[in-house]
């Protein structure tokens, strides 16, 4: 049901004509019916953020929104003065159809960098899929499949609370990296929550999901992701169980993207156990996880135990204090490597599946976490080479 799962909410998504595949659905719509228009959002940190991420951050920053408007197609991003002005057009299209201010509608965009909009294809987008708004699973879906770019298939979450729901929708496939992916991200609940709580249950939330993966180590400059409440159900949640269906939507969402990445044959999960901090074991995480060597080696079915170690050691000390001859890494469930020597033989470990586990025990601690990755193939490098939106 993606975004439209949760009541109160409608959406659309519609061929405008702004992506190069003809016929493509390209731009979405989902509008929040109330009562309530509360939200709350989490962006990118690259510097080179996009015109659309400039305008939705600042739409949501009272707390406050009553649409988005996505398109796919293009990213409108190193656009300058001009592109900001798109976005603010598309926002203005939107609201006046909606009988709202500007500031009300939030707008994100996604694709190739440093070329503007056709602005009358998105403007006759949002009129079209404003006469096109449906609060059923057609809606929901269609919008879902407005976003794609890369992406092989949508990517949606439904969730049951006590007496309200959670929806939603990202895409994401390639330009995956540790905070937040190239994703734009839709999080609708119709529970009753104030803006704050919303904004503390998305942080914490991406925290230890979205910020988790990494297929390539590229930030995007249009990472978006947006949780707004209807409050169409009445219900006033226990504050944690929504903070944790939050997090639960969010970690559905980031291991689908995960799922999709661009050519990826493995989905690659990290897990690092014993560190003397939580920060420490997310940084040997990444460390592993950034590794191109390690990530084409599993392209292969080689659970090459060399390349994680090494990856492993270039955390410096400070950051993870740990004795390199305690370390033990399992792969797939076999321990490959024992004291930071050798373990058992590696051709033990069945690489068949698509779900790679690597677990790593520092022994210096009582500290864990898991980030997500994806293996490089020769895939990867085609659809990056010949990319089009």
């Amino acid at each position: 049901m993606s975004v439209t799962f949760a009541q109160g909410f409608s959406a659309a998504g519609v061929a405008a004509g702004i992506s190069a595949k003809a016929g493509k659905l390209d731009l979405a719509f989902v509008v929040n019916n109330g009562p309530l228009d509360a939200a709350a959002g989490v962006f990118t940190s690259n510097r080179f953020c996009a015109a659309p991420v400039q305008w939705s951050r600042k739409a949501v920053a009272d707390g406050h929104l009553k649409a988005v408007v996505l398109n796919s197609g293009g990213a409108n991003a190193c656009t300058g003065q001009p592109g900001f002005e798109q976005s603010q057009a598309t926002a203005h299209e939107a609201a006046g159809l909606l009988g709202v201010e500007d500031g009300k509608v939030a707008v994100c965009s996604t694709g190739l960098i440093g070329e503007l909009l056709p602005l009358d294809h998105v403007l006759s987008g949002v009129h079209s899929a404003y006469a096109g708004l449906d609060s059923g699973e057609q809606g929901g879906s269609d919008a879902a499949h407005a976003i794609m770019t890369t992406d092989t298939k949508p990517k949606t979450v439904a969730l049951e609370g006590n007496g309200y729901r959670i929806g939603g929708m990202v895409k994401g496939s390639g330009m995956i990296a540790p905070q937040l992916a190239t994703m734009l991200c839709v999080i609708t609940t119709d529970a009753i929550v104030t803006p704050g709580a919303m904004q503390a249950a998305l942080s914490a939330g991406t925290s230890v999901t979205f910020n988790r993966i990494d297929t390539d180590g590229c930030m995007s400059t249009n990472d978006t992701v947006l949780l707004l409440a209807s409050g169409a159900s009445g219900v006033e949640p226990d504050p944690d169980e929504f903070n944790d269906l939050v997090r639960q939507a969010c970690a559905s969402l980031a291991r689908q993207i995960v799922g999709d990445g661009e050519g990826a044959s493995h989905d690659i999960r990290i897990s690092i156990h014993g560190a003397t901090s939580e920060d420490a074991a997310l940084a040997c995480g990444r460390a592993i996880a950034a590794s191109n060597l390690f990530k084409c080696a599993v392209s292969g079915n080689d659970p090459n135990w060399g390349r994680i170690l090494s990856s492993l050691g270039t955390v410096p000390p400070s950051v993870a204090p740990f004795d390199p001859t305690h370390v033990d890494v399992d792969v797939n469930g076999v321990r490959i490597c024992q004291g930071g020597g050798t373990g058992r033989d590696r051709s033990e470990v069945d690489m068949t599946p698509r779900e790679v586990g690597v677990d790593v025990y520092l022994n210096a601690g009582e500290a864990e976490a898991t980030v997500w990755t994806d293996d490089l193939t020769h895939e990867y490098v085609h659809i990056n080479a010949d990319y089009e939106s």
